[in-house]
């Protein structure tokens, strides 16, 4: 009876370290959900804020290239000023087709709004450009208003530049700028693979 329990042990061990073992072979990696504002914001040493409010219409927003395959599973946006309809687009940055679309609503000044969204596939290595069309918005620059030098690396993020152009269409903005940031626009980001 010994031997037999002896060898069911044996047995049974075995079993669970071959079931371990595949089960972590099955396992895809998870990875965490990254917003690259704030390290853009640092890298750029924009710490300068005035704001805007009612300073007339603008599209506007960052180009930016993933290093990484990922998804945008979010997007965060804060105003100096409430606004029930900002329209933020995602723009493929080659063929400046829109590939996503969104309104969110800012219900309350100075506070950051975000919005889950269905998930939008990114490519690594392919430009992306994420703008907003709004009349009030943070202006941020180095206190000596000196351009910066772009890219900027954000984790998973390279940001390429700040682009933007007057009026309310949705259009794709063509002025770029490399001294400021206006608008505190971003999004979430996780990496696929």
């Amino acid at each position: 009876m010994r031997a037999f329990k002896t060898i069911f042990t044996i047995i049974l061990t075995a079993a669970l370290a071959i079931s371990c073992s595949s089960d972590d072979k099955d396992k895809t990696p998870t990875y965490d959900t990254e917003n690259p504002l704030a390290a853009y914001y640092t890298a750029t040493g924009f710490s300068t804020v005035s704001n805007f409010i009612n300073s007339g219409d603008y599209e506007f927003g960052l180009a930016f290239t993933p290093t990484v395959k990922g998804k945008i599973k979010a997007i965060t946006l804060k105003l100096p000023a409430t606004n029930p309809s900002v329209r933020v687009t995602i723009w493929d940055y080659t063929s400046k087709a829109v590939l996503r679309s969104e309104t969110l609503n800012v219900a309350t000044a100075d506070v950051e709004v975000k919005k889950e969204i269905s998930e939008l596939i990114l490519d690594k290595d392919k430009k992306y450009l994420i703008t907003m069309n709004s009349n009030d918005w943070y202006k941020k620059n180095k206190a000596d208003l000196t351009n910066v030098t772009y890219p900027i690396t954000a984790g998973n993020i390279r940001i390429d530049e700040y682009r933007w152009i007057s009026g309310t269409a949705q259009t794709f903005p063509t002025n770029v700028s490399s001294n400021y940031n206006a608008g505190d626009l971003s999004f979430d980001f996780q990496q696929t693979e």
